[in-house]
């Protein structure tokens, strides 16, 4: 599994010209899923991305998470993070879940995500994507800050 975690001022995705996800501060996270991933998995990266202490604390130092800061969360599904580029010009994403694996996972990420901030008090605000769909996203990345995790790595 894979996040590709920003930290945001803003951030949207739009699909047909209306906007149906759209945050402040926090994070806009692309979300990869291959077939070997698991809730297991799941949950291992839900916990390290809301511990990542990448928001700037009083002293300016990156020291505070997201719940910390009051962030919010725009999860987005996004099969190309699995490309493999080794062979020719043209990506191959056999690497990738098949579709309904993959949305399986997916739902889960966002229904812990938002259990998360239901349940400790930190109320943080969770938006998606529409899995499978064209969307267009938008976002200013803060710093820049941009955190590649990668669950082989975890």
């Amino acid at each position: 599994m894979k996040f590709l975690i920003q930290r945001v001022t803003k951030g949207s995705v739009t699909v047909e010209g209306k906007v149906i996800g759209q945050i402040g501060k926090g994070f806009f996270v692309l979300i990869g899923v291959c077939e070997d991933d698991t809730k297991e998995v799941a949950d291992k990266m839900i916990k390290k991305m809301m511990g990542l202490r990448i928001f700037a604390d009083e002293d300016g130092k990156t020291n505070l998470d997201i719940s910390s800061v009051g962030g919010d969360l725009l999860l987005v599904s996004q099969f190309t993070l699995y490309a493999n580029c080794k062979k020719g010009n043209r990506p191959s994403f056999i690497r990738s879940g098949s579709p309904e694996h993959a949305e399986e996972i997916y739902d889960y990420i966002v229904d812990s995500c938002r259990a998360l901030g239901s349940t400790d008090g930190k109320d943080i605000k969770v938006e998606t994507g529409s899995f499978g769909a064209d969307m267009s996203c938008s976002l200013v990345n803060d710093g820049p800050f941009t955190i590649d995790l990668d669950s082989d790595e975890l």
